[in-house]
C-alpha cells in the first residue's frame, strides 16, 4: 500500500462508520427493533396460549407504553417507542371493533403497503422517500438533489429497495391474512418483522457507503455567516481607519 492509498483506505471507513452511526439513528438500531417486535410477539404469544382477545391486546398495549417509560426514564429519544404505541393501540381498536384477532395486525399491513407505495412513487417523481428521511442526518438536507448526483443515485437504489422489499412482504402477508387462521398469521408476520428490514437497512448502507460523501449545508451556512461576520468587521475597521485619517 503507497502512502497516497491509506487516506482513501481511511477515508471510505470513516464514510461507511458514518452512514451506519446515521442509519441506526434514522432508523433505531437494534432497540428500535426490540420494541417493535416485543408488543405484537407477546400479543400472538398469548392468543396462542388462551385465544383471549382482550387479554392480548391490552397486554400488547400495556408493553407498548412500558417501553416508553423505560425510555422516559432513561431520558432517551422516544420518537421510536411513541410510534410504537400508536401501531399496537390502532391495532388494538380495530380488532376490538370488529372481534376479530387478526385485524390487530391490520393497520400495521396497511401502513406498511402505504410506506411500500411512497418509496416508489416518491422515487419515480425524482425526490426518493429514503433521501428525504436521511438527508437532515447526514445534515446534507436536500443538496443531494441538485448538487450530489452520485448521492442521489444511491438514494434512488435504497428507495427502490426498501419499496420492492415492502412490497414482497405485503404479498406474502395479505393472503394470508384472508385464509390463514390467527394463530398462524401471527407467527409468520412475527418472522416477518426483522429480516426484511434488515435486509433493507443492509442495501441502503451498501449504496450509501459507496456513494459521494454528503455536503454539509449546516457546516456551510456557519461559514457563510463566519465570513460575513468578517466582512463586516473588516468593513467597520477600514470605515475607522479612513476617519483617523480624516
Amino acid at each position: 500500500m503507497t502512502s497516497l492509498d491509506k487516506p482513501t483506505a481511511d477515508q471510505d471507513a470513516d464514510s461507511k462508520a458514518v452512514t451506519e452511526a446515521a442509519l441506526f439513528e434514522a432508523f433505531g438500531g437494534v432497540r428500535g427493533m426490540v420494541e417493535t417486535v416485543v408488543p405484537g410477539l407477546l400479543f400472538v404469544t398469548i392468543f396462542t396460549i388462551n385465544k383471549d382477545l382482550h387479554m392480548s391486546a391490552i397486554a400488547a398495549l400495556a408493553m407498548s407504553l412500558v417501553l416508553v417509560v423505560v425510555r422516559l426514564v432513561m431520558k432517551d429519544t422516544v420518537k421510536h417507542a411513541f410510534s410504537g404505541v400508536f401501531g399496537v393501540a390502532f391495532g388494538v381498536v380495530f380488532a376490538m371493533m370488529t372481534g376479530n384477532a387478526k385485524d390487530f395486525y391490520l393497520p400495521g399491513m396497511l401502513y406498511t403497503l402505504g410506506l411500500a407505495v411512497a418509496y416508489i412513487v416518491t422515487t419515480l417523481c425524482g425526490v426518493p422517500l429514503i433521501g428525504l428521511i436521511l438527508g437532515p442526518v447526514f445534515k446534507e438536507n436536500l443538496s443531494w438533489r441538485t448538487r450530489n448526483p452520485g448521492r442521489k443515485k444511491a438514494y434512488a437504489k435504497a428507495s427502490w429497495a426498501w419499496g420492492l422489499i415492502l412490497l414482497a412482504k405485503c404479498a406474502i402477508l395479505f393472503p394470508m391474512y384472508w385464509w390463514a387462521d390467527t394463530t398462524k398469521f401471527g407467527w409468520v408476520l412475527i418472522a416477518l418483522k426483522i429480516p426484511p428490514f434488515l435486509l433493507a437497512v443492509w442495501l441502503t448502507w451498501v449504496f450509501l457507503a459507496k456513494a459521494p460523501a454528503p455536503i454539509d449545508v449546516f457546516a456551510e451556512m456557519e461559514a457563510e455567516e463566519k465570513a460575513e461576520k468578517e466582512a463586516e468587521a473588516a468593513r467597520k475597521e477600514a470605515g475607522a481607519a479612513r476617519h483617523r485619517k480624516a
